[in-house]
């Protein structure tokens, strides 16, 4: 991973144009090519970025970020501060417990749970930021991405936010919808997701774990 914190402006030229200011900010590089600016007030969630695959060009004063779409992130550097890098190695990943990895499974392996017709893309879909739970076809043969929990809040919702962000960007997956599961969803990550046109499914864990019934009953 490559550190950068330098002052920069920032364009963004594709399906839609976006502009930041000269500022200081960290400049982040992973090893997958992926490229994301950051600012110091805003926790986790980058200002742009850019998701593999993509070519960072290197050249004095400007970084150009181009991916497959032909769309470009373009940094205009000022002054750099630190230029850091570090091999941190391969990551094992997020541990799900046993009722998150179990409700995965099951789901997995009977997508038309959410809807008739539906089937399984793929488990564990990886983004540039994690893999999304599940990645299904419904009925229609539209995308939808699946994110399960025990317990649904806030930051289940963000993080579904930030998978379809990414998947979006895809034009081989767009559009891509998205479901929020959970055994019990707060009321504030429901009223987010259904303000971010996120479906809410609220899961029966026992019921579905009774797989000699053949029987799958979601709430």
């Amino acid at each position: 991973m490559r550190l950068v914190i330098a002052k920069c402006s920032v364009d963004y030229v594709g399906r839609l144009s976006a502009h930041l200011p000269p500022a200081t900010r960290l400049l982040m590089v992973k090893a997958d090519g992926s490229v994301s600016i950051h600012a110091d007030d805003r926790a986790y969630k980058p200002l742009n970025w850019m998701s593999p695959p993509c070519k960072l060009q290197e050249a004095p004063g400007v970084w150009k970020v181009v991916n497959k779409a032909g769309e470009e992130l373009r940094i205009t550097l000022e002054e750099i501060f630190q230029d850091t890098s570090y091999d941190l190695g391969v990551d094992p990943g997020l541990q799900k417990d046993g009722v998150e990895a179990h409700l995965q499974e099951l789901l997995a392996a009977h997508p038309e749970t959410f809807g008739e017709g539906w089937t399984l893309v793929r488990r564990e879909f990886m983004t540039a930021i994690g893999p999304v739970d599940l990645l299904c076809k419904d009925a229609g043969g539209g995308s939808v991405a699946v994110e399960i929990k025990r317990r649904g809040e806030i930051d289940g919702v963000e993080q579904l936010t930030r998978y379809l962000e990414l998947m979006n960007r895809d034009p081989l997956l767009s559009p891509v919808a998205g479901i929020f599961a959970a055994q019990e969803i707060k009321p504030q990550a429901r009223v987010l997701a259904t303000d971010r046109g996120i479906r809410c499914v609220v899961v029966d864990y026992d019921r579905l774990r009774g797989m000699e019934r053949n029987e799958l009953t979601l709430f």
